[in-house]
């Protein structure tokens, strides 16, 4: 049995990869970029799409001040994985919206992903929801289509977010995923778009990959983060 897919291993685990990435938070050093970008809408309210490399999912959290934000959810697959990923995050203030567009040929994922779309778009109604476009399980950094669709449906603007770490735990995932080390440097840069009026998706798919990999470069650089 995988330990992943016993509840209370997975609370457990979940319980302590988030008291440690509070930890490392709190401990880290900090660098903004074009924060003025997500302060604006911020102060403005309502829905907004929040997007980061799969790869980067354990530092998201920090992105986001609940005191001060809207309210925020994440889009989290229908994996065992992705059980556990949704208790941490929810340990940090973000609830979970259940469900993948990937695996299109299995029935079970398809609807999952058809509710997670209804679910999506009810939340950006009143505040964020969190995005990774190359999850669940890649390929890494190449968005697929439902974040382009979600804000042509929704209208709601959406934030690019750079997230690295220096020093940081590399994982020997399809993602390489990084996770934080106390008292690292973080940076958090971010940039910001809307889904363009009769815009293609496939070519707003490839601009919004370029732009996600713009910040994210970006705050690698300020990091000293190593590829």
């Amino acid at each position: 049995m995988r330990p992943l897919r016993n509840p209370v291993i997975q609370s457990a685990l979940a319980w302590l990869l988030a008291a440690w990435m509070q930890l490392c938070f709190r401990t880290m050093r900090w660098t903004w970029e074009d924060m003025h970008l997500a302060e604006e809408v911020w102060d403005r309210g309502g829905g907004v799409l929040c997007v980061f490399w799969h790869s980067r999912i354990g530092l998201s959290p920090a992105s986001w001040p609940l005191d001060r934000a809207q309210p925020a959810k994440a889009l989290i697959s229908l994996s065992a994985d992705g059980e556990f990923i949704a208790k941490a995050v929810a340990r940090q203030g973000f609830p979970a919206v259940r469900g993948s567009s990937a695996n299109k040929d299995k029935a079970d994922r398809a609807k999952g992903g058809a509710q997670a779309l209804r679910d999506g778009l009810r939340q950006l109604k009143v505040g964020a929801l969190a995005i990774t476009p190359d999850g669940p399980r890649g390929p890494a950094r190449r968005m697929a289509e439902g974040l382009p669709l979600l804000a042509k449906l929704s209208g709601a603007p959406v934030l690019f977010i750079g997230l690295s770490c220096s020093p940081a735990i590399r994982l020997k995932s399809w993602d390489r995923a990084i996770l934080p080390l106390p008292f690292a440097r973080g940076a958090v840069v971010w940039d910001r778009a809307r889904y363009p009026e009769g815009g293609d998706m496939a070519a707003v798919a490839a601009d919004w990959t370029a732009r996600l990999n713009a910040v994210e470069a970006r705050a690698d650089v300020i990091t000293g983060l190593a590829s």
